[in-house]
């Protein structure tokens, strides 16, 4: 599956976003379309890594100007071993119940 970028995390993992992920992202987010960028950005980026649900990380990086307003970008991925790819990625103004589960590391 070819990446339509390839970025670094916090972990120093390389993740990858595939162009079946970047529609499935635009098609529910719509939102985000022409804006891969941000979803960029907030992984190699974050203000914050926080625990998933199951075993992915989240990315959390605010922005005070986006299209809709000031925003949080969330972007879900998953690091397996040497390797990481992009689940999902949304905007949301709340993001206290992300942060109770577990932050993984935070910008100083």
């Amino acid at each position: 599956m070819e990446s339509l970028a390839t970025l670094i995390s916090k972990r120093g993992i390389p993740v990858r976003i595939t162009h079946e992920r970047w529609s499935h992202i635009v098609e529910s987010h719509d939102y985000l379309a022409g804006h891969l960028d941000l979803v960029v950005e907030t992984v190699s980026d974050p203000d914050c890594v926080v625990t998933g649900v199951k075993d992915e990380l989240l990315a959390v990086k605010r922005y005070d100007q986006t299209a809709i307003g000031v925003k949080y970008v969330v972007v879900a991925y998953k690091e397996q071993g040497q390797d990481g790819f992009i689940i999902t990625a949304f905007m949301t103004s709340k993001i206290d119940k992300l942060l109770k589960r577990g932050i993984q590391w935070q910008k100083s």
